[in-house]
């Protein structure tokens, strides 16, 4: 925009007109502030931090959308991601940008916030999260205020444990009463076994004992709860429809985007469980640069190692074999196996472990499974 008014009405015009904006702070309604987690030690081996995914994703959603962004921390200053690819566009992209590495360099405490600057919170999960977020007095105070205010409050994955404790100002709990989600205990019993057991409490127990009215997608499927101006998602695939609920709740409708190859292989997935698995099959055939195979495959495996009842290993089914011509790992074929033995499909689990066996004539648990079935 800068550069067309440079062409249109010459550099002295556009000098006047672009030092106050140099300067000018974007207002209230303009900015979205960010808060992650500081605890983040060696890229989460040490000590758990935030999920630079569910950064990343809705800083450019926030970004492209006109929105000003600020992030802040318990005790501000530099901040560290646990692991995270940084191939991936929407990383690469942030890393690529001054000023989204400058705010990660330079947190805001929060005990320095002022409610009034913000249209609305978003709170980044991650397992730090989970520690420093729910311990900091100033955090809730900024949060029930905010929401007091009329801002807009959200969350995604284990951000949501920053809220658990937030008093609005007649005193009463913000989550209580409200519909919500965040990082599941199915999810956690799954994918928190280091650090889970460090945890002051576990996220879905804590807001279900607060009274909040929890709401929750099969394990790692996004999940989107909006109740008025309070929004939540259920783990990192749930980033980029938090991030967009959250614009539409400024006032704003979301830029047309292309999504992510994450978020697009989740909604293949979905489409694959609402009937359409045929022309899902065509489609990931023919296109598998705009969607990630792996995480689909692997995907399916855990659900079925969560899965209590026979329509939900039949899902988790689906998804593995969705993935199945595009995966090599032994892991897959053996949850295939496994699934088909747990859905009484005898002859068909024998015919996956058979030519399982073939090619890693060694795999311990395809050994035991096998000599399972046959009794």
């Amino acid at each position: 925009m800068m550069l067309s008014l440079l062409r249109r009405t010459g550099a002295v015009l556009a000098l006047l007109l672009a030092v106050p904006a140099l300067h000018a702070r974007p207002a209230a309604s303009d900015t979205v502030l960010i808060v992650v987690s500081g605890e983040g030690r060696d890229h989460g081996k040490t000590r758990p931090g935030f999920e630079m995914d569910e950064f990343a994703q809705a800083y450019l959603i926030f970004r492209d959308n006109g929105l000003a962004v600020q992030v802040a921390s318990p005790r501000g200053g530099p901040v560290e991601a646990d692991k995270f690819d940084p191939k991936e566009p929407f990383n690469a992209r942030v890393l690529a940008d001054p000023a989204a590495t400058a705010l990660l360099a330079d947190t805001r405490a929060t005990a320095t916030l002022r409610a009034a600057d913000y249209a609305a919170v978003y709170v980044v999960g991650g397992k730090g999260a989970m520690f420093d977020l729910p311990a900091d007095a100033a955090l809730r105070t900024v949060l029930g205020t905010l929401h007091d205010q009329g801002a807009v409050v959200a969350a995604v994955c284990h951000g949501p444990a920053a809220l658990v404790d937030v008093r609005l100002a007649d005193g009463s709990l913000l989550v209580a009463g409200r519909r919500m989600t965040g990082f599941t205990n199915a999810e956690e019993g799954v994918f928190g076994k280091r650090w889970a057991k460090e945890f002051p409490f576990l996220l879905e127990t804590a807001l279900r004992e607060r009274g909040a009215r929890w709401e929750q997608a099969p394990l790692m499927m996004p999940k989107l709860v909006v109740d008025g101006r309070l929004i939540t998602g259920q783990n990192p695939y749930s980033t980029p429809a938090v991030a967009e609920a959250i614009v539409r709740a400024t006032g704003r409708t979301p830029v047309a985007r292309t999504p992510w190859r994450d978020e697009a292989s989740m909604t293949l997935v979905q489409r694959l469980l609402d009937g359409e698995a045929d022309a899902v099959k065509r489609e990931l055939a023919s296109n598998r640069t705009g969607y990630h195979d792996q995480l689909i495959g692997v995907l399916g495996y855990y659900q079925l190692q969560a899965a209590q009842d026979d329509a939900a290993v039949r899902d988790a089914l689906a998804i593995m074999q969705l993935a199945a011509p595009y995966m090599s790992e032994p892991q897959l074929p053996l949850g295939i196996a496994q699934a088909h033995w747990r859905l009484g499909e005898v002859e068909q689990a024998r015919s996956v472990l058979g030519k399982l066996l073939e090619t890693h004539p060694d795999m311990a648990e395809a050994k035991q499974l096998k000599d399972t079935i046959e009794g």
